[in-house]
């Protein structure tokens, strides 16, 4: 780190600097805010998306025992064909965001197989939905920690950093100049003396 100089330019460069930190730190301290909310709503989303899953696991073990018999082919029944995951911006940080899921049901026989496929069908494909949005609020919410993160720190850096520091050195080079100055009046004041008394011989 340079030298600080204690004149009258680094004072003036010091006070220009301290006003671009103060006018910058708010708009900051709002993106802070802002990725903060976002990063609470997506945990939240995380965890309610992690519970459905569970129930939905649960729900399939007490509601559709009959998925245990072997003589009914559900292999391959439901298949994901394509998730659509487009680019959100929030407040310049890109987070992906599922807008649809294609799911492919296998074509079978309402007469050749029991009732309660259809219930399986609709289950598997809730399930397959739920996985995939999952996954993907997983990654919205690793790159927001991220963001977070990455925000505080510079936050930080201006909070506890670069405020401090120029304010305290503004304050240095005022004490400064103004000892020099009260030297210069203080040296002018016997310099004239010393004429007078020179004068006066």
């Amino acid at each position: 780190m340079a030298q600080l100089q204690l004149n009258k330019s680094s004072l003036a460069n010091e006070a220009k600097s301290l006003v671009i930190y103060k006018r910058f730190l708010p708009s900051l301290d709002l993106k802070r805010q802002q990725l903060t909310a976002q990063r609470n709503k997506a945990k939240t989303i995380v965890h309610e998306t992690a519970k459905r899953i569970c129930e939905l696991e649960l729900c399939v073990g007490d509601q559709l025992p009959m998925l245990a018999n072997q003589n009914i082919d559900l292999e391959g029944l439901v298949e994901l064909t394509h998730a659509n995951i487009e680019t959100e911006n929030i407040v310049g940080t890109h987070l992906p965001k599922l807008s649809s899921v294609e799911i492919k049901v296998k074509p079978f026989s309402v007469m050749a197989t029991p009732h309660w496929v259809d219930n399986v069908v609709a289950t598997l494909k809730e399930m397959l939905e739920l996985q995939i949005f999952a996954k993907v609020n997983e990654r919205r919410l690793q790159l927001l920690d991220k963001a977070v993160r990455t925000i505080t720190q510079r936050v930080n850096l201006f909070e506890k950093v670069l405020i401090p520091q120029t304010e305290s050195n503004i304050k240095r080079i005022k004490v400064y100049l103004s000892d020099e100055q009260m030297a210069a009046v203080v040296r002018s004041k016997i310099a004239k003396r010393k004429r007078q008394s020179v004068l006066s011989e």
